[in-house]
């Protein structure tokens, strides 16, 4: 027998769990639908306990600087307190019921289980068949995707869960995949005591960033002893008796206690039905209009967008959504400056266009940076200090199109050129106003200034 609603929210990450319990506290009748854990990744797998290790790493670190700076220091690391504070965030090992209860609380049918799209308005869950009195909302996400290396497959290699799910540190690491959570995973065990190898496909580590943040993070890692192979071509994967053991044709083989695989997430459209309502099932992404719409009646958000797999993105497309099922003046959908933050030491923080970007779109180019340690405070900070603002100005329009922010607290000071971008703020109206001092995102002002020769 087909159950039926008024709106059906198909996978409850935080942009489909904030849908669902809107709807349902509008007085609309929604079944939401999850197999795993109401929140999503990011509280419990992803963002969040993953920042928990980063905050770990990084007082170890600040520990080890005291005797260049105050006095001295002796540091152990111990990753107990880390996994059992991890534990205790995800709500006694990974339970959501805290989640479901909020949910239903707010008068939203949870539904268990995985679900699939099964026509227009229709979605079905094992042998119950729902169906959509005005709409669906996807919000299915991505998951790890690991690339097809000869022996990979069978392997008991981490993703990101097994890493945020351990109970100590390994004697040694290796992390295929340079990018963001390869990254921030790689200095935090490392600064646990983990002997850490990364492997990039690519020519350089971050490779979504300006060349200038990858070249300075290697950097960093190569102080703090971290290897970094890139342009790196894996011809096998394999374990034997003290772990696995990596062969990079010519540049011979790595060996790890444990193996981490970040090379990217990816949804899968065919699992989530997604030819039944006229989607190709064998693209990366679910294209829609910019009130979040991919069809009558349906709506998707999310990592499942290819707009960027961030919970901000989420929630942001979320309340896009919202707008246009129950109305209200938030804004259309646009992309324009779009941040993001990789959480290493320094952090990465960046929005809108590279430079590279900037070119290829045709755009009349003016760029220019600033060290931190060249301002008065990445002088008083000292040890750790490495980072730069780089500006990337759209020279016809005089807006910034882009900004990078690599530094203590670099995606802190994000948020300031963020706006920049956002709210295209002409360039002469940043050179004009008034930087607190000594502050970090006072190093904007002289990148400004830069800008005017």
């Amino acid at each position: 027998m087909t159950e039926t609603a008024d709106f059906i929210v198909l996978g409850l990450g935080p942009g489909g769990e904030e849908v669902a319990e809107r709807l349902a506290r509008a007085g609309l009748d929604v079944v939401a639908i999850d197999a795993e854990l109401v929140g999503g990744e990011c509280p419990y797998w992803g963002c969040v306990p993953s920042k928990m290790m980063i905050r770990a790493a990084g007082l170890l670190e600040d520990g080890r600087r005291i005797d260049q700076m105050a006095g001295t220091a002796t540091v152990s690391p111990d990753w107990s307190p880390v996994a059992t504070r991890i534990r205790k965030e995800a709500t006694d090992d990974w339970n959501d019921k805290v989640a479901v209860d909020r949910l239903e609380s707010k008068g939203a049918r949870f539904v268990r289980g995985w679900g699939h799209l099964d026509g227009p308005g229709k979605v079905v869950v094992g042998d119950r068949e729902f169906q959509a009195r005005r709409g669906v909302v996807v919000n299915t996400g991505c998951r790890a995707w690991s690339p097809p290396i000869p022996g990979l497959e069978g392997l008991p290699y981490w993703t990101n869960r097994e890493a945020i799910e351990a109970t100590e540190a390994p004697s040694s690491l290796l992390v295929i995949g340079g990018g963001a959570i390869g990254v921030e995973l790689a200095q935090a065990f490392s600064r646990f005591g983990t002997t850490v190898t990364v492997v990039e496909a690519g020519d350089r580590i971050v490779p979504l960033e300006e060349p200038e943040a990858s070249e300075l993070l290697q950097k960093v890692f190569e102080r703090e002893g971290i290897r970094v192979v890139s342009s790196a071509k894996i011809a096998s994967v394999a374990t034997d008796d003290q772990g696995f053991v990596v062969d990079l044709a010519a540049d011979g083989k790595v060996t790890g206690e444990k193996l981490l695989v970040a090379t990217g997430r990816r949804p899968d459209l065919k699992a989530l039905g997604a030819a039944t309502v006229g989607i190709d099932e064998s693209a990366r992404s679910i294209p829609t209009d910019e009130h979040m719409r991919a069809g009558p009646d349906l709506w998707v958000i999310g990592d499942v967008t290819g707009k960027g797999a961030f919970t901000h993105m989420s929630m942001y497309q979320a309340e896009v959504c919202l707008a246009d099922i129950l109305g209200g003046d938030f804004p259309a959908a646009e992309y324009r400056a779009v941040p993001r933050v990789t959480f290493t030491d320094p952090e990465i923080g960046s929005v809108g266009m590279t430079e590279s970007d900037a070119r290829k779109a045709g755009l009349s180019v003016r760029t220019s940076s600033y060290d931190v340690p060249d301002s008065a405070r990445g002088w008083i900070h000292k040890i750790g200090n490495d980072g730069f603002v780089k500006l990337v100005l759209d020279d016809s329009r005089g807006v910034l199109v882009g900004a990078t922010s690599v530094g203590p607290n670099g995606g802190e000071v994000l948020a300031m050129l963020t706006l920049a971008v956002h709210a295209e703020i002409p360039v002469t109206k940043l050179r004009d106003m008034i930087y607190a001092y000594p502050t970090f995102h006072r190093a904007i002002q002289p990148a400004v200034e830069h800008l005017f020769g």
